[in-house]
């Protein structure tokens, strides 16, 4: 196929949080089909916190080299086929990178999932968030490994982010009551207001002291994306038997080699608790159960997705930092074009 294919490969490391600056653009001719592979043009770009971890270190995926693609989930419609289960005109969702056009052999590599159909007509948006690895990470995290129960107090950490605005809404859905904290009064007012949760501003208050005052007889699910000082918080406030959920560490992504110690972890000892971390990737073999109980939910109008769309490929660097500035509200998207 002839034509450009515009592109941001990754430039230089960064040390601290990323800008524009680490990534380099680049238009490239349009890579060849060959037998068993497809060509993807790219639609919508999915920003997340991985991508900052995968610019500098080794994490469950191997770091990015430098001169390459950035990488990052996408979807797109798939424009020239030469595999059997592909067809011109499927929209999929996969790891396809900040790039207008990406081959792939319809196979997952470098710990990735592989590449999903999306069905003709699906929104895009919620295909890539709710329906998508957000959704499933929501769902797994909070049902398997935070196991909470009807009258439980689940406190989440990151509640206005991608995952955590998801969480919220699952555990509000199974009969529990729901602490999220978020950065800003922003962020704050639209947890009370649009998901109907209990908010905790950590920029303009003691986390800790906050906790303390309104879960006076302790947090039996702590759902954690944050890390640091926010984890060490929730520690301080676990009920017996607390469940700890470990879905990621935003706090130390932009300086991992500094991260903020733990003092409050004698309270998994107090109360029995247990801290888990999990991924995604272990729980794909059941994807489809989740999907069909956040579709259901959707349909019900009991949850709903929340994006944050910046328009175009030229941007994806910007959209990226919104994650680690605390801009971003709900799913952090590219568009770059189409529907």
């Amino acid at each position: 196929m002839a034509g450009q294919n515009r592109c941001w490969v990754l430039a230089k490391r960064p040390a601290g949080i990323v800008a524009r600056e680490h990534f380099g653009w680049q238009e490239q001719p349009v890579p060849p089909v060959k037998e068993g592979e497809f060509l993807v043009r790219n639609l919508w770009l999915s920003c997340d916190p991985t991508q900052r971890g995968l610019m500098e270190f080794d994490t469950y995926v191997p770091m990015l080299p430098l001169g390459e693609v950035m990488a990052s989930g996408a979807a797109g419609e798939v424009i020239e086929s030469r595999h059997p289960d592909f067809a011109k005109g499927d929209l999929v969702s996969g790891a396809f990178g900040w790039q207008d056009y990406a081959v792939s052999t319809g196979e997952g590599s470098g710990g990735r999932v592989p590449p999903q159909k999306i069905p003709p007509g699906a929104d895009i948006p919620t295909a890539l968030s709710l329906f998508g690895i957000t959704g499933l990470t929501a769902y797994f995290g909070l049902l398997d490994v935070g196991r909470p129960d009807v009258g439980d107090t689940v406190l989440v950490s990151a509640a206005a982010g991608a995952v955590g605005s998801v969480v919220c809404q699952i555990a509000k859905l199974k009969g529990c009551r729901v602490v999220g904290i978020a950065g800003g009064q922003r962020k704050c007012t639209w947890l009370r207001d649009e998901l109907g949760v209990e908010a905790i501003d950590y920029k303009g208050e003691d986390v800790q002291a906050r906790l303390a005052g309104i879960c006076p007889d302790g947090v039996n699910v702590f759902f954690d994306s944050a890390g640091g000082e926010i984890l060490d918080a929730g520690l301080a406030s676990v009920a017996l038997h607390a469940r700890i959920v470990i879905c990621g560490a935003m706090s130390a992504m932009n300086d991992f080699g500094h991260r903020p110690g733990i003092r409050n972890y004698p309270f998994l000892v107090f109360q029995r608790a247990s801290m888990r971390g999990f991924l995604i990737f272990d729980y794909l073999d059941r994807a489809s159960e989740a999907s069909a109980a956040l579709a259901a939910w959707a349909s019900e109008e009991k949850i709903k997705a929340q994006v944050d769309v910046v328009e175009g490929l030229e941007n994806a660097p910007d959209a990226l930092r919104r994650l680690f500035t605390g801009e971003n509200l709900g799913k952090q998207l590219v568009k770059i074009a189409g529907r």
